[in-house]
């Protein structure tokens, strides 16, 4: 999308919030002022799945971070360094009657997944306690979502539960359309425990907290997927090793040679390789990064760090596994899933929401042991990017938003949010899940490593303009980079840094206007 496009959209967005609000019920009267601070705040656009953390590696439209770009100036990309101060807690819900409500909730969700959250709203509308009851409704991808919402933003026509990624929840709230569950969550009465709080995964339960609009919580995660290494463990143990690469190092020798060395068992006619890389998607160059012990942007400083030490070393690694013919480009979409399932393809890198569709490659191809592990790390422990959609609360009455609030405080429950993995194939957002999942995981050991990794996860930047930036990487980075002749990487990084903070820069001006 175009800057001009961009302009006109978010003028769009302001004149619908004044104009709609007039229309809104007294309790959704009070807008908040667009503050600058995104996944991901302060855009709104409709973008592609690619402009997104991926959260899907297959050709689904329905599970990628698809939507537009989100609010955060100041927002931390994990729980470690998070710098948020403690919000500030009133009792507002605690006096209020939430029995009979009837509330609407949005989702992407369809097929098996839709049945499964069909099952997991009846059981709550016939067990709680306050006779609440909640219509679930598929209504397309989150694209598709993103465009029903924004003309309605503070209407009564508006859902009661939302699925969002951050940068949708941060856009609809240029608005001041999203209810702030911060006195929800820690409501005496309604909420979360200390322990119950805890028991989320640290990175999943920060990642809904925006500084910009003074630290509300504007949504609370179900589920997260992560980015991770697919391996072909027959075919590493031919080449002699016993174990994946825990290091950049070992992981190019052991690529290298498998350019070198055939598996057996491949299917395939194609040209063995180590690893290959799909450039059309930035979160391979977050989670390199990442792994390089860097990040790709810094809060302090509200700057985008795409030219740090961190990323300038992961980016000449990469290209140097294309200049020694270990690594190479897909031949077409997904064309990554395909090799490895023929055994052509050693590595892959991917999201583990995609885990069904690489080991449906592998039983209709090559047909052998495949294995997930971390992608290869500098840092003493692993550093895992984690994305996925939130649940939000759009602003109705006091009665509406607790109701909704009960509902989502049920589907996150530990044994609830066990359910709802197993069937997604997501992963849950309790870390005491795992209690209700002894089975499944004894049963699907790729996604108990997965699960293990949960506990180092980190997310890319919640800023404004993200979407656009994310098309930059790829682009400008990621396509120069693996592609020859192979130019000096350090000043694409410096020239695609300084697009990308002139692009923050714009934005911010734009929304603080």
């Amino acid at each position: 999308m175009s800057k001009k496009m961009f302009a006109n959209v978010l003028a769009l967005v302001i004149m619908a919030a004044m104009v709609m609000t007039a229309c809104a019920p007294a309790a959704t009267q009070t807008p908040a002022a667009p503050q600058a601070t995104d996944t991901t705040a302060a855009q709104p656009t409709a973008t592609t799945a690619a402009a997104m953390p991926t959260e899907t590696a297959a050709a689904q439209a329905t599970d990628p971070a698809a939507a537009t770009a989100t609010v955060g100036a100041t927002a931390t990309t994990d729980a470690a360094t998070a710098t948020t101060a403690a919000p500030v807690v009133d009792m507002k819900y605690e006096n209020v009657d939430p029995t009979g409500q009837k509330i609407t909730f949005w989702h992407n969700q369809t097929s098996k997944k839709e049945e499964a959250l069909k099952a997991i709203v009846a059981d709550f509308n016939k067990t709680n306690q306050y006779k609440i009851t909640v219509e679930a409704t598929s209504q397309g991808a989150y694209a598709d979502i993103f465009k029903k919402v924004m003309p309605i933003l503070n209407t009564q026509d508006m859902p009661n539960l939302l699925v969002a990624y951050q940068n949708n929840a941060a856009t609809y709230q240029l608005a001041g359309a999203l209810a702030d569950m911060t006195s929800m969550v820690s409501s005496p009465k309604y909420g979360l425990t200390a322990d119950e709080q805890k028991d989320f995964f640290p990175a999943f339960f920060a990642q809904d907290i925006f500084p910009t609009y003074n630290n509300q919580r504007l949504g609370i995660a179900p589920n997260r997927s992560l980015e991770g290494l697919y391996y072909n463990a027959d075919w590493l143990k031919e080449l002699g090793y016993t174990d994946p690469p825990k290091t950049p190092d070992q992981f190019k020798e052991m690529a290298c040679k498998a350019a070198k060395t055939p598996f057996t068992k491949a299917t395939g006619k194609g040209k063995s390789m180590g690893f290959e890389l799909a450039v059309n998607d930035a979160s391979h160059f977050a989670a390199w990064t990442f792994a390089f012990g860097g990040d790709i942007y810094d809060a302090k400083t509200n700057q985008y760090t795409l030219n740090s030490d961190a990323s300038v070393k992961a980016m000449q690694f990469i290209q140097g596994m294309f200049k020694d013919g270990c690594a190479a480009q897909p031949a077409e979409q997904y064309g990554d899933q395909t090799d490895f399932g023929t055994g052509n393809l050693l590595f892959a890198i991917g999201s583990t929401s995609g885990m069904s569709f690489y080991s449906g490659a592998v039983a209709s191809g090559a047909k052998f042991n495949w294995q997930l592990a971390t992608v290869p790390y500098t840092t003493s422990t692993p550093v895992v990017d984690i994305y996925g959609a939130s649940i939000s609360i759009p602003k109705s009455t006091p009665e509406k938003e607790l109701a909704a609030w009960i509902f989502l405080k049920y589907f996150t429950s530990p044994e609830v949010n066990a359910k709802w993995a197993q069937t997604s194939a997501y992963f849950p957002s309790r870390q005491s899940a795992a209690k209700s999942m002894t089975d499944f995981l004894g049963k699907n050991p790729q996604y108990k490593v997965g699960f293990d990794l949960l506990q180092y996860g980190k997310y890319e930047p919640p800023v404004p303009g993200y979407d656009f930036v994310r098309s930059m990487i790829q682009d400008e980075a990621l396509a120069v980079i693996v592609s020859s002749p192979y130019p000096d990487v350090k000043p694409i990084l410096d020239k695609v840094n300084d697009e990308a903070n002139a692009n923050l820069k714009d934005q911010l001006s734009q929304i603080k206007k």
